[in-house]
């Protein structure tokens, strides 16, 4: 494919995964690409990703965050994402706003994203596509399967008869599953998690870290630890409601990072994080808001 050297290429039948030289971990991922008799379809375009190597028809992008765009510049093909994401592929002030972030923070990010990306200002020609959209590459398909939590409109990938199914964010590290977004939803992310949980692949990738695990059993493990996150952050985040508190405790308390993280975009993160799961907490009974507007546990 005449690859350029700052990424690891490894073959899954009809499946190339662009394996980050840089182990995945954020700003950077895993590119997928799928060569079938009649076109080639890539993936989510990592920072790695300095040209196109393979001449694609196509580039599919799992959601409108800034790291699975940022080689998007360098393809001329159709670009498609998700009709509920493809506003924030369409124009980089959109994917802004979806990070709900403060005037200082926005700014902060913004730069940031200038620094590490140099993204262009957006991509309006990109094409809104629903759950089921079918890529027919020839003798190879990769079908669209809408998976919300991480963002309202992020999905993964089934790519056959190669049997890989590239699950993009639902990345299983062991930071967790991320659902900070204003389109982010806890609710939908167990959902998307026990929707590719219940799909038999051979091989399951991911955008960050890890990148392609072999098998559905070793998958369904590495899930279950992943899902696993989520309930030990509501477990924490009820323990420190033993007494009110009120949101800006619990973002300076932590539920996803660690203390001594510091990026412009960690307490909007949080803060959403918290949102979600006090409003979890709320619908099962288990808190209840004070009148200075902090939450206790019943």
């Amino acid at each position: 494919m005449g690859m350029a050297s700052n990424f690891r290429e490894t073959r899954f039948d009809d499946v190339t995964v662009l394996a980050s030289s840089h182990g995945g971990a954020f700003p950077y991922g895993n590119t997928v690409v799928v060569t079938g008799s009649q076109a080639r379809l890539v993936i989510d375009p990592s920072l790695d990703i300095d040209h196109d190597p393979v001449g694609a028809d196509a580039v599919m992008i799992s959601h409108a965050h800034e790291d699975h765009i940022a080689g998007l510049k360098h393809f001329t093909g159709d670009k498609y994402a998700h009709h509920a994401d493809v506003d924030g592929v369409r124009s980089l002030q959109v994917l802004l706003d979806g990070y709900g972030l403060t005037s200082e923070e926005r700014h902060a990010v913004d730069a940031q994203i200038g620094d590490q990306f140099a993204l262009p200002d957006g991509f309006p020609e990109a094409i809104g596509v629903g759950d089921g959209h079918v890529f027919d590459l020839g003798d190879a398909s990769a079908t669209v399967i809408h998976l919300p939590g991480h963002t309202a409109g992020h999905c993964g990938v089934l790519i056959e008869p190669a049997g890989f199914l590239y699950v993009a964010d639902i990345d299983l590290t062991s930071f967790g599953p991320m659902y900070g977004d204003v389109g982010s939803s806890v609710e939908d992310f167990l959902m998307s998690i026990e929707s590719v949980r219940a799909i038999d692949a051979r091989w399951y990738g991911t955008f960050h870290q890890k990148g392609v695990i072999d098998g559905s059993a070793e998958f369904r493990r590495r899930l279950d630890a992943y899902a696993a996150v989520i309930h030990r952050r509501e477990e924490r985040l009820l323990e420190f409601l033993a007494r009110p508190r009120t949101i800006p405790n619990i973002v300076a308390h932590r539920l996803v990072y660690r203390p001594h993280v510091e990026l412009p975009f960690v307490d909007a993160v949080e803060r959403r994080t918290a949102q979600l799961h006090l409003e979890r907490l709320e619908a099962h009974d288990q808190i209840i808001s004070t009148d200075g507007g902090g939450f206790v546990r019943r």
